[in-house]
């Protein structure tokens, strides 16, 4: 049994004509080649990412988080943990179809970005930690993305038996190639890191942008039906969610403000391409239907969220580093004086 079995009525629906009044199974009316080349595209922008990811990365700075696991094992805690249990309790308070919750699902127990690293650069995080929990957590995602869909559809009548974990294993094995690439580029020439990492970003905006002119094309009559006060709402509070309670779980844990602020980006910020990629290469489109955008709903969101929480961060840091200053100067002027006294 699969998802496309269980929805076998709606697709005879929209194949006669009729699609249902609340829009939620609406489907792609698209022809088959603009299909193929969405998905190529899909499948482009992932294997770039991915690879420019891996470049990032360094052997050595694997093996000294490996060494000491304690930071990495809390992040995992929190990706695997938080973003998963945020999505399944809002698509069961919002009391969403079947097709709309196991794309919240998906999105939720999806890795972390490397979006996050961007972000975790502006709050002045932990760089290497970044960037080691998001190569950790593309490859824990191939083993714990499928378990914890598992159990959580387990909870959705329909989706017991429908989720394509096929398709789901295809798109992570897919991330975890041209990483694994990447870092080896990186470990045996690395001088050739930066211009792969640079003509591939070049490459991702391209395509990236033809992706989205693509889809939305596809998806034109019917883009729309997205934009729902469940969806949107979702899409904003599951980046906060996991901010705040990423932040809140490292200093539960009494890690440094640093690996807090880094944890934090880390467990809000999906890998958006990835999950891109596994609606487009798990589900048919007519399943599917406008559902497919979500994950751009939730990045921009995501985005702006996390721009947000950067601009106060670095305005909390502007404010206070002259309070800190003044209170040092007081307390030199203090210490003077009293080495002046007899």
């Amino acid at each position: 049994m699969n998802v496309t079995e269980i929805y076998e009525g709606m697709v005879g629906m929209y194949r006669e004509g009729n699609v249902s009044g609340n829009g939620s199974m609406a489907t792609l009316n698209s022809p088959s080649p603009m299909n193929k080349i969405i998905s190529i595209f899909s499948i482009v922008i992932l294997f770039i990412t991915m690879i420019s990811l891996g470049c990032k990365m360094e052997i050595s700075k694997i093996k000294a988080h490996v060494l000491k696991p304690r930071g990495i094992a809390i992040a995992l805690l929190a990706q695997f943990g938080i973003m998963p249990l945020t999505a399944f309790c809002l698509a069961k308070m919002l009391e969403m179809d079947p097709m709309r919750a196991v794309t919240v699902l998906v999105c939720g127990c999806c890795p972390g970005g490397s979006l996050s690293n961007i972000f975790t650069l502006a709050i002045k995080g932990d760089m290497n930690l970044s960037i080691v929990m998001t190569t950790c957590s593309s490859f824990a995602a191939l083993g714990l993305m499928p378990l914890l869909l598992y159990i959580y559809c387990q909870n959705f009548p329909g989706l017991e038996n429908a989720v394509p974990y096929g398709g789901i294993m295809t798109a992570l094995a897919l991330t975890l190639v041209p990483c694994t690439i990447g870092i080896l580029i990186n470990h045996y020439k690395p001088n050739y890191s930066a211009i792969v990492t640079k003509v591939g970003l070049s490459i991702l905006a391209v395509a990236s942008t033809i992706l989205l002119i693509l889809a939305a094309i596809a998806v034109k009559d019917v883009l729309w039906m997205a934009l729902t006060a469940d969806i949107v709402g979702t899409a904003a509070l599951m980046p906060l969610i996991g901010f705040l309670l990423g932040y809140v779980m490292s200093v539960m844990c009494r890690l440094n403000a640093q690996c807090s602020r880094t944890i934090s980006m880390e467990t809000g910020c999906q890998n958006i391409q990835l999950c891109f990629s596994i609606l487009k290469v798990a589900f048919p489109p007519e399943v599917i239907g406008p559902m497919y955008f979500f994950p751009l709903i939730y990045i921009i969101f995501q985005s702006m969220e996390a721009l947000l929480l950067a601009l106060c961060f670095r305005c909390y840091q502007k404010f206070k580093a002259p309070a800190e200053d003044a209170k040092v100067y007081q307390n030199v002027d203090v210490k003077q004086e009293e080495e002046k006294q007899p």
